[in-house]
């Protein structure tokens, strides 16, 4: 029974805990046997909170048992990620120079999933401040894909996608800068879910205004995806972005979910990339045309966007600059190797480069919306090939069959950040595996604040197309 409650989705934990089958304490101990094991190798955890999440479970069972465990998650775990901040428990960054940092606040989202009976394992690892797709650091070391050792689990939210798809917890909270849910998501074969602009407070982003940052659920399925997003959803004065947001639509769905006969979506085999790996093209056509099958009408479209990466380098590189730029003078070595390169490179950046980013970010959005204006959904592959090796260099071209394809933010991930930019939500689902046993991913793209029709498409493919049962072989 204990490898079978290691892949329990929460919805499940929860109608187990309801018929007394299991109990949060049985879990917990389960869970964090699990991370246990897999820290040697996988390496998904950078803090784990024994003590606390074991008192925290016998508390939950306690409730449970008197009938006062009410919350939406009560006695589920769930991990977070360490860019995110957690009250009394250390939060690095995935940076050497914040090592020893322990927050005397949680982020609303963290708090959010707490105040609903979630049970808090601990702090899953990242690049520093997330600033690349492959998850390695000073202060973690190297995290692996639990379906190859030798592949990354992709970045930034590596750590979390890393742990959810071996067992270590069903719920996962990330971040998304440019894809870092939806990279390692696709990477790891889970769920992984970037929200609209402004639906899950992101207060601790540095830019409240011009921010390109996320707060995501990472699950194993849809349904999980959408009861923790209805958990850490909602308004708060400390994001101004999430202030005066439309209600969050119904996120529940019908055992055997179907859709809408006139639902319409522009597939995009290309999205400012200009090679995509044909053992991963396969994969996405094949689930392309499932979701055809299910009644969506599918249109090829031809690629609209022009590579954004000079436009994300100006933003992006900028902001690791002026946010780090006092550490390079009094602690240098405790600053990333790739993350010091970025930074060279924002010290460089023009104010005209700059702004020209901005402007470009405006484009983004007109263009996406145009889609829009004929199409209920976008669909992308999420990634254009398997994950590299895991140790990758960022700063390297990646080869994409047989091809030097280019940077991997222009080569690999180039579907997933122009949503960042313009602040459309994006999933990504698990939808096959290519010859060499790694997962592949598509992703789905809905208007804004229609999480309930992007979810509700998500359910209906899952059903048909079913992944949860597959696990890596460690």
């Amino acid at each position: 029974m204990s490898d079978e409650l290691l892949y329990l989705s929460a919805t499940e934990l929860l109608d187990a805990y309801r018929s007394k089958r299991v109990s949060p304490v049985e879990v917990i101990d389960t869970v964090l046997a699990r991370i246990q094991e897999l820290q040697p190798t996988v390496n998904a955890f950078v803090t784990v909170c024994h003590d606390d999440a074991r008192k925290t479970a016998q508390d939950a069972e306690a409730a449970l048992s008197s009938g006062e465990g009410e919350g939406a998650i009560a006695g589920i775990p769930y991990s977070v990620k360490d860019l995110v901040p957690t009250k009394g428990v250390r939060t690095t960054f995935g940076s050497a120079v914040f090592g020893d940092n322990v927050p005397n606040h949680g982020s609303v989202a963290a708090e959010r999933l707490m105040g609903a009976g979630g049970i808090l394992l601990g702090k899953t690892t990242t690049p520093a401040l997330g600033h690349k797709a492959v998850t390695t650091s000073l202060v973690s070391g190297v995290s692996r894909n639990p379906w190859n050792l030798e592949r990354t689990c992709g970045g930034s939210s590596g750590g979390a996608a890393a742990a959810v798809a071996s067992g270590q917890g069903p719920l996962a909270l990330g971040t998304d800068g440019g894809g870092s849910v939806r990279i390692p998501a696709s990477a790891c074969g889970i769920v992984g879910l970037k929200p609209t602009l402004g639906r899950v407070p992101q207060e601790s982003a540095p830019d409240l205004f011009g921010t390109l940052s996320y707060i995501g659920p990472m699950t194993r399925t849809v349904a999980d995806a959408a009861l923790m997003l209805s958990v850490m959803a909602g308004p708060h004065a400390s994001d101004p972005w999430s202030r005066g947001q439309p209600t969050l639509l119904d996120l529940s769905f019908p055992e055997v979910p179907s859709l809408p006969g006139n639902f319409k979506a522009a597939w995009f085999p290309l999205l400012g990339n200009s090679v995509i790996d044909d053992g991963v093209k396969r994969v996405v056509e094949g689930a392309v045309q499932s979701l055809s099958g299910l009644g969506l009408g599918v249109e090829p479209e031809e690629d609209m966007l022009e590579a954004g990466d000079a436009m994300w380098r100006a933003i992006g590189y900028s902001a690791q600059y002026a946010r780090m730029a006092s550490h390079l003078d009094s602690t240098p070595d405790l600053i990333d190797p790739s993350l010091k390169t970025n930074m060279e490179e924002g010290m460089q950046i023009s104010g005209r480069d700059l702004q020209d980013g901005l402007f470009a970010r405006s484009n983004i959005y007109r263009a996406i919306e145009k889609v829009f204006e004929g199409f209920d959904l976008m669909i992308t592959p999420t990634l254009a090939a398997p994950p590299p090796v895991a140790d990758f260099d960022a700063h390297q071209d990646i080869e994409i069959g047989g091809t030097r394809a280019g940077k991997l933010r222009a080569a690999w991930y180039a579907y997933t950040h122009p949503f960042n930019m313009s602040g459309h939500p994006a999933i990504t689902l698990p939808c096959g595996w290519t010859d060499d046993g790694l997962p592949a991913g598509i992703q789905l793209v809905a208007p804004w604040y229609r999480e309930d029709q992007l979810l509700w498409v998500a359910a209906a493919f899952e059903q048909e197309n079913p992944w949860a049962h597959k696990r890596p072989g460690i």
